[in-house]
């Protein structure tokens, strides 16, 4: 596949994390999602506070809900690591410093009030904000800084205000002593 082919398709995965092929993004998000390959980054800044970012209402998949800081699909041949800077920059207009993977394994299928479903093996990436925030609005509808404890206590009382993998994340980050 050409690198220009590549820009807008995630990389198709086997039950046991293998690649075994490429779908375009326009069409991976179904009601029969496959499994495919993801990546969620939590960004903290100076004082460790963590930044929530609310998904715009024009989002396909669970639209105005908080979540992390933001998420990504690496491209075929892109590196997570090299997706997670890209996808920074592009969704938020942010620089990232101290990237560390802290959830390795994680992985999580859920279905969106509209039957979309999300079907995801999705390492977990914290990091440090570097500079300004320059969000793109058909990306992100708000966003605002919190104090962890925070963040947890809301996500574990209205699950329901925020995506079902922060959900399911942040309280592994808190017990692994990542944020």
């Amino acid at each position: 596949m050409k690198a220009e082919d590549a820009m807008d398709h995630v990389t198709l995965l086997a039950e046991d994390g293998t690649a075994i092929g490429v779908l375009p993004k326009s069409e991976v998000h179904t009601l029969d999602t496959p499994l495919h390959l993801a990546f969620s980054c939590y960004l903290l800044d100076a004082q460790g506070r963590l930044l929530l970012t609310r998904r715009a209402l024009s989002k396909r998949t669970w639209p105005g809900v908080w979540t992390n800081s933001f998420c990504g699909h690496p491209r075929p041949g892109e590196t997570i690591e090299d997706a997670v800077h890209r996808r920074a920059a592009e969704e938020l207009g942010a620089t990232v410093t101290e990237l560390r993977l802290a959830l390795p394994d994680y992985r999580y299928r859920a279905v969106d009030a509209s039957g979309i479903v999300e079907n995801e093996v999705c390492p977990v990436y914290v990091g440090i904000l570097e500079g300004r925030l320059a969000p793109d609005p058909t990306e992100v509808g708000e966003w605002a800084w919190t104090e962890v404890p925070d963040a947890a206590a809301s996500a574990a009382g209205t699950p329901f205000a925020f995506s079902p993998w922060l959900v399911e994340q942040l309280p592994q980050l808190r017990a692994k002593g990542q944020v």
